[in-house]
């Protein structure tokens, strides 16, 4: 699904791509014969050696990387290493991401490759990598906690929901952004994906409130799930780039 970013106006996307165009770049990898590619944003100042958090983020169904860099993760943390991947054609001719393992585990082997070379060519912080995806992307960023949970320090998934097969089982901070009038990813899926990650996380019992439809589950413990609903339906709302942010900024693999 092609990214929806509510309440957010051309003016301002405009903007953003001639503040931050001089700060991205195209990496691509071969990946099992495959061209596989990203646009990555860098920090705009040195950081004198010290290593640096990393965000890998992904589309929705039928969108792509360019689209998706309107969802501003490089200006909301401009001291992290961005990357928004490319995801390739399904069989029905739109782009995304595989929500389960097996086939031949596409995505997966492509953040493997790309996380090796990422680390060899930039100063990554290996405890402050983290996941977000919106729908389909989302649904990736899932796949990832059950798959590589080792690698990641939190996730952050929008709109997105768990299939049945995909089972995570070593606590990991997370956040999920969902809409009560969700038609696309329905709200019941999208709930019952929020209890596994409390089941998994042992958080289920302890709760706060952080804000307008916001919650916290376990606070205060190393793998928290935090959650925001909003009125909307299959959207991007306005803040969920700020939250997301704010959120990762709080957990590292450290803590």
């Amino acid at each position: 699904m092609r990214t929806r970013l509510s309440q957010i106006g051309l003016v301002g996307l405009l903007l953003v791509l001639g503040a931050c165009g001089a700060s991205a770049e195209v990496m691509r990898w071969q990946v099992d014969g495959e061209t596989r590619e990203a646009i990555i944003h860098l920090p705009s100042a040195s950081r004198g050696g010290e290593r640096v958090p990393l965000v890998l983020s992904f589309h929705g169904y039928g969108d792509n990387m360019e689209n998706f860099q309107h969802t501003n993760v490089h200006v909301a943390w401009p001291d992290a290493i961005i990357v928004y991947f490319q995801g390739l054609e399904t069989s029905g001719g739109f782009r995304g991401w595989q929500v389960a393992q097996g086939g031949d585990d596409r995505d997966l082997k492509l953040v493997d490759v790309a996380l090796a070379s990422l680390r060899e060519t930039y100063d990554v912080d290996g405890d402050r990598i983290y996941a977000t995806g919106f729908s389909n992307g989302g649904m990736f960023a899932y796949l990832l906690w059950a798959e590589r949970p080792g690698v990641f320090a939190a996730y952050a998934p929008v709109a997105a929901s768990l299939r049945p097969s995909v089972r995570p089982d070593q606590p990991r901070p997370l956040f999920h952004v969902a809409g009560e009038h969700d038609q696309v990813v329905s709200f019941s899926d999208q709930r019952a994906a929020i209890e596994v990650a409390t089941e998994v996380n042992g958080v289920a019992e302890s709760t706060t409130r952080c804000g307008e439809g916001c919650t916290v589950y376990g606070p205060g413990t190393p793998a928290p799930v935090m959650t925001w609903i909003h009125a909307g339906a299959h959207v991007y709302p306005r803040g969920t780039t700020e939250r997301i942010v704010s959120f990762f900024r709080r957990h590292s693999r450290r803590r």
